[in-house]
């Protein structure tokens, strides 16, 4: 059932380390090529969103010049809100919007009790709350406009809590992960009265969420990835009997899909050398071996322009692969040699893109770099006063 919502809440002071999953998740939407127009409002006014122990920077997406910072909560995590200028960071009480129009930690807070994925699809912002299993739903632009007031929402009410997403389709469906605290099997799909249309519960330890063109929506699976699409579900199977794909890096222009793969399960590193390609309209799948010494981790791999994946790896370049043909054409080398994090949290070198610029964040030298995908050429950097973490660019979408 679809309840709707208006509320005010109060300015979040710095507070414990927030609980969060197990298992590592990127916010596809993040990794994802941006292919709807920015807002008129905030056109020419991109903005990057940087996280590090007990603050928050916002940055200005062309000079990187560092326009204002925040204190945070010691880890927070960022993702864009969708109507390009706002960001939702997740700490201990919710989802508070961060405005780097302004810029300005506002005291507006989608009230969660474990927040989990933001995702942005046909206009809207969909959030997942890991320790209800609700879905909270609104559109994107409306955030702008609300102040320190929230915009009105949907809730849609999850029946158990568990890790999970959501994504809203624009003939009203919702897809949305079926689960348990103790274990994921798959995903169901509800009509605009809340009424079950689909579902499958063949796909264990589903995690993540992308749309590709045409809405078709994949979950990754620890054997697989799970597809949805035109009213129905449909499984791919990996090719190791342990083969995990944790997260879809998507274009909403692409059929094809990149997703992150682990085929050992005992491996406690969080470094990978093979990535799941998906064709969505000729139902493929197939897992790639990267060439030569190439890893990543899954806050490397970003979808840009011509559609193409660009990853970056422990050398320290971009490499651009195209998943048309499974060939990486390219190579930008922004940083030096880095090595795999202990713990997925820990901060090491990330890669988010807004349009044709990626930017990449280097802990080693507390230092952030904008690089033109197209040409490969670093265009800013500037060194921060902490170790960056997570990054979020404030697109629209």
């Amino acid at each position: 059932m679809y309840k709707t919502y208006r509320r005010s809440f109060g300015m979040l002071s710095s507070l414990a380390v927030l609980a969060l999953a197990a298992s590592a998740c990127a916010s596809t939407s993040d990794a994802a090529s941006k292919t709807s127009a920015e807002p008129e409002e905030t056109a020419g006014s991109a903005a990057l969103a940087v996280s590090y122990e007990n603050g928050i920077a916002v940055l200005d997406g062309k000079s990187l010049e560092v326009r204002q910072s925040f204190d945070s909560e010691a880890f927070t995590r960022l993702n864009a809100a969708g109507d390009g200028r706002s960001v939702l960071v997740t700490t201990s009480k919710g989802f508070q919007v961060l405005d780097t129009k302004t810029p300005e930690l506002r005291q507006a807070t989608f009230a969660a009790k474990a927040p989990g994925h933001v995702v942005r699809h046909d206009g809207k912002t969909i959030l997942f709350d890991d320790g209800t299993g609700d879905t909270t739903i609104f559109e994107s632009s409306s955030l702008a406009r609300s102040g320190n007031d929230l915009p009105q929402t949907n809730v849609v009410a999850g029946q158990e809590a568990h890790h999970g997403v959501s994504v809203k389709l624009s003939d009203g469906t919702l897809v949305t992960t079926v689960g348990t605290a103790e274990s994921r099997s798959g995903a169901k799909a509800l009509d605009e009265q809340g009424n079950e249309i689909a579902r499958s519960e063949n796909c264990p330890g589903v995690h993540g969420e992308g749309t590709a063109a045409g809405e078709a929506v994949v979950f990754g699976c620890e054997d697989g990835a799970l597809l949805y699409h035109d009213g129905h579900f449909d499984k791919f199977t990996a090719p190791d009997k342990y083969g995990r794909m944790g997260n879809a890096f998507v274009s909403e222009s692409s059929p094809l899909i990149v997703g992150d793969y682990k085929n050992d399960p005992d491996d406690e590193g969080h470094l990978l050398e093979k990535v799941a390609l998906i064709d969505t309209e000729k139902h493929s799948y197939k897992v790639l071996d990267l060439p030569g010494d190439l890893k990543y981790t899954w806050r490397g791999v970003v979808r840009g322009p011509q559609d193409r994946a660009y990853i970056l790896a422990t050398d320290g370049s971009i490499h651009v692969l195209d998943p048309a043909s499974g060939k990486v054409t390219g190579q930008y080398p922004v940083i030096g040699p880095w090595e795999g994090p202990k713990n997925w949290q820990d901060a090491h070198p990330a890669l988010t893109v807004n349009g044709d610029t990626a930017y990449v964040a280097d802990p080693q030298n507390k230092q952030v770099h904008a690089v033109n995908l197209a040409t490969g050429e670093k265009t800013a950097s500037v060194t921060l006063d902490g170790v960056p973490n997570e990054m979020a660019a404030a697109i629209g979408r």
